[in-house]
């Protein structure tokens, strides 16, 4: 008897025990109490025909090992000694090449290459030890390979029997942009119980390159997965016994059978469709499937009852959600109406795209594709689960509040020079998110919700809004952008999330522009200082002025457009500095005109000019600690501080326009009134129409001085 390892992807070590005992079931004498499952193996005594049978037909199992040596290991000596203990000169000769991984830590092993390093120098020791010559290591393609794994203090070395690893089947030579693994949509399949019903015909409507439906195709036709696999892990093992192994490899031939009910593979995409059918033809099951192009909205079979069983579209980006959301949606209607009593299994990664189904699961499995945990939803749909559901309550209620916002801001929207406008902001408690027009396109942030309302609340109400935001507003769903707004903590910032550098134009008072909707948190306008925007570009004229903590430079092109003389923009970002000019450029912009990008806080405090300014914009952050700045920023602690040093680089009669958005602000009045500035509140000045509800969504000071 020997002892070996079946190893398998993370999360499918009891689906792999199940087969194990189902495909070993057969041999005379197997124990099943055998098994001894742990994360990611299965461990279990039995012959070595045992681990051939498995070799070629496990559909769940990554890698088959003989267990060549256990014992204690504590350190890279006990390691060593393990490894040296095993006769190497009887598993293989010198002229094989070969090659080691090592699984694993502990305390005094705390590096994967240092325990396979180990290990090497103990079976090359073997061998000139006994005389023979060095065998030589190859790590990309060696005739034998073996595998040593760590686990606390306890090492086990073996031999790779499969060679390379058994998911890779060797039909799937073209992929989709997500390709599924073929152990995982075996597990699928075992998971949504078709493997217990092969009888009933089995449907994927959104197929990809057709790993679902072909592994389906495999199981219902008993078609060992690694049959027509040439190389093997023992195939230079000098203790491989060849006759069993194709005894077992006959009977493989022998048993496939013809499926007994039909499998389909539909998708929207010609091609995949075109790269189904190649790998269908390269697994030897073309035959048993029938490829159809076809949207999964109007997939339709003939049978009246079956399986489903699909890994549709989830995305891993806020903006993949919004644009699957619908999608979702009218899958759930549509499997209620066309596959009344069939069965459903779909993963996905996100629960929310799952609620839109509005679907009751019988079943949820955790599952992960790759490093991403997904969830399998298992549903019957038959009863409730047949039932078209109209909007919820609150949905309407939303839908009810936006269409009266959009209404009381009609006239306003025709006199106003802007196609930039908020529509929607927390107006209701549970749809807490602020709704933003840029020309065609919605922008919908996500506020961090109150500690008193759970965040499947919150998330279920955000789902709902985007599903009605496009018949709402009128506007297309893929022009619909979700940015997730939250407290930031420590030294979290916020960084660039996408880089799809899309940009597209919106106006304003006669300027024009350049926004960015997708790849930061802010896309490149702050709508709140519209108004703001315009009274200091009318005080502008003939003025020497600066703008600190630019930003993208709107403050400066509307200061430029209303004919100041001259104008500074500073920021510290390269990013916003080069937007700026680009903001320029739109506007067709020459003149003298400056962009620095520098420490704003340093920049004010240590440059001369031999020209002061008549005009200074400051909306510096509420907070930062970037990495580019020596200290750290607090608009609350050092707002005084800042202030005065701008004040020296004012002109007699000089105004600065000083704003934030910290909506507890408190402008220390008494300080800078010392410091000599005459202060004017222009806060409700400077509100426009769209943020009535929000009278704190900034704050903003005309400081003086004679």
């Amino acid at each position: 008897m020997h002892e070996f390892i079946v190893s398998s992807a993370r999360g499918l070590d009891e689906i792999l025990k199940k087969e194990l005992i189902q495909l070993l079931a057969s041999f005379e004498c197997f124990e099943e109490t055998s098994f001894t499952v742990q994360p990611g193996q299965v461990r279990f005594s039995g012959e070595l025909k045992h681990a051939y049978h498995l070799c070629l037909h496990s559909r769940i199992a990554n890698r088959v090992l003989l267990i060549l040596n256990t014992g204690k290991c504590v350190n890279a000596n006990d390691l060593y000694e393990l490894a040296n203990s095993i006769e190497w000169t009887k598993h293989f000769s010198s002229e094989a090449t070969f090659a080691i991984t090592f699984l694993g830590t502990n305390r005094d092993i705390n590096n994967t290459q240092f325990g396979a390093m180990k290990v090497k120098d103990a079976i090359v020791d073997t061998f000139t030890e006994a005389g023979f010559e060095r065998p030589n290591v190859d790590r990309q393609s060696p005739d034998i390979q073996f595998q040593a794994r760590l686990r606390r203090e306890t090492a086990r070395i073996c031999l790779d029997l499969s060679g390379r690893s058994l998911h890779l089947r060797g039909y799937r030579q073209e992929t989709g942009d997500a390709p599924l693994k073929e152990q995982l949509a075996a597990a699928i399949l075992y998971r949504s119980t078709w493997v217990d019903n092969m009888h009933l015909p089995l449907l994927d409507p959104m197929c990809g390159s057709g790993t679902i439906a072909i592994e389906a195709a495999m199981m219902a036709s008993c078609l060992a997965p690694n049959l027509y696999r040439e190389r093997w892990g023992f195939s230079d093992w000098l203790q491989h016994q060849q006759t069993d192994f194709e005894e077992i490899r006959q009977a493989a031939f022998e048993s496939i059978d013809i499926p007994k009910a039909p499998i389909y593979a539909f998708d929207i995409s010609t091609k995949l469709i075109d790269a189904a059918k190649a790998n269908a033809r390269n697994a030897g099951v073309d035959e048993y499937i029938e490829f159809k192009q076809c949207d999964a909205l109007h997939a339709t079979v003939p049978e009246t009852q079956g399986f489903i069983v699909s890994n549709p579209p989830y995305g891993e980006r806020l903006d993949d959600y919004v644009g699957l959301l619908p999608l979702y949606s009218q899958l759930g209607k549509h499997f209620k109406t066309a596959f009344v009593n069939w069965k459903l299994a779909l993963l996905c990664s996100n629960q929310q795209l799952l609620k839109a189904l509005k679907l009751r699961a019988d079943k949820r499995y955790k599952l992960f594709n790759g490093k991403l945990e997904t969830q399998l939803a298992c549903y019957d749909l038959v009863g409730e689960n047949t039932q078209q559901f109209e909007n919820a309550p609150s949905a309407n209620e939303f839908s009810n509040r936006l269409n009266k916002n959009l209404k009381r801001l009609k006239s306003w929207i025709k006199r106003t020079d802007s196609n930039a406008y908020r529509i929607y902001d927390a107006d209701l408690p549970n749809y807490n998110f602020a709704i933003d027009r840029y020309a065609d396109w919605v922008i919908v942030q996500e506020y961090a919700a109150p500690k008193n309302i759970p965040e499947s609340t919150t998330q279920e109400r955000l789902a709902q809004a985007l599903l009605h935001l496009p018949m709402v507003l009128q506007c297309d769903k893929k022009k619909i952008v979700l940015k997730v707004r939250e407290k930031q903590q420590g030294d979290k910032q916020y960084e660039k999330s996408h880089s799809f550098n899309q940009h597209i134009l919106v106006n304003e008072y006669g300027a024009e522009f350049l926004i960015n909707p997708t790849d930061y948190l802010d896309v490149g306008l702050f709508l709140d200082h519209r108004l703001t925007r315009k009274r200091f570009a009318e005080d502008c004229f003939n003025k020497h002025v600066l703008n600190l903590f630019c930003y993208t430079g709107s403050v400066s092109v509307h200061a430029a457009k209303a004919g100041a003389k001259s104008i500074v923009s500073v920021d510290m970002s390269n990013t916003y500095i080069k937007w700026a000019q680009d903001n320029f450029k739109q506007n067709k912009l020459n003149g003298a005109y400056e962009f620095i990008q520098a420490d704003c806080l340093k920049w004010i405090e240590s440059t001369s000019l031999a020209t002061n300014f008549d005009r200074i914009f400051i909306d510096p952050p509420s907070f930062s600690n970037s990495k580019r700045m020596e200290a750290s920023w607090d608009v609350q602690r050092d707002h005084v501080a800042l202030l005065k040093q701008a004040k020296e680089k004012l002109t007699k009669n000089g105004k600065i326009y000083f704003s934030n958005n910290l909506r507890n602000f408190k402008l220390d009045h008494e300080s800078l009134s010392d410091t000599g500035f005459v202060i004017e509140n222009i806060s409700q000045q400077t509100i426009d129409e769209d943020f009535k509800r929000s009278p704190k969504i900034h704050h903003c000071w005309i400081l003086s001085v004679h």
